[in-house]
């Protein structure tokens, strides 16, 4: 199943399509992230789920205290329009780049091929983090157990396998860079 998925990701992942993934990412980057993050902390001070690596359930409730009523709310609404398209932008982005260069410098043979399904780990997780962050957030005053203690989770995960992506990205770009010196 995740080699047929992986394959794929290769076959999609032309020079064309890898560089259309990359202009939609530098211009998501450019010009709808700062936007969101300048929202973002008007209502969170700067903290959020979604841009820490380690927090707590109780983290959580103190983030949903510090936001208040509007704030929760414009998370929530972030959660569920914004941050359901940037994943899918950074997804097209890294899953085409990282198939693209792969293919260039490992074997088709290759186990580690399947690396290029780390980014789809990393939104998969994405997307289990807003909507168990934003469920906490909904309910707040009220606990949300087990939920609560699975979002900080998911974003650790997340983190992993979208930092993760970047470096196999850098990986990938190394094996090309020898693959084109050694012929």
């Amino acid at each position: 199943m995740l080699k047929r998925i992986s394959d794929y990701f290769y076959s999609l992942s032309t020079g064309r399509v890898t560089l259309i993934g990359l202009a939609v990412f530098v211009l998501f980057m450019i010009f709808v992230l700062p936007q969101q993050a300048q929202k973002a902390e008007a209502y969170s001070g700067g903290i959020s789920p979604d841009t820490s690596y380690i927090y707590s359930a109780d983290d959580l409730y103190q983030m949903a205290e510090t936001y208040g009523a509007e704030g929760r709310a414009a998370y929530i609404y972030a959660r569920f329009t914004f941050d359901l398209i940037f994943p899918l932008a950074y997804l097209f982005f890294l899953t085409t780049a990282l198939s693209w260069l792969l293919s260039r410098g490992l074997a088709e043979t290759s186990r580690w091929r399947l690396l290029n399904l780390f980014p789809l780990a990393g939104a998969g997780f994405d997307y289990l983090e807003n909507i168990s962050a934003s469920l906490v957030l909904a309910r707040y005053p009220s606990q949300t157990p087990v939920i609560d203690a699975l979002a900080p989770v998911f974003t650790l995960v997340k983190w992993f396998f979208v930092n993760g992506s970047f470096v196999i990205l850098v990986f990938g770009v190394v094996l090309l860079v020898w693959s084109r010196m050694r012929k």
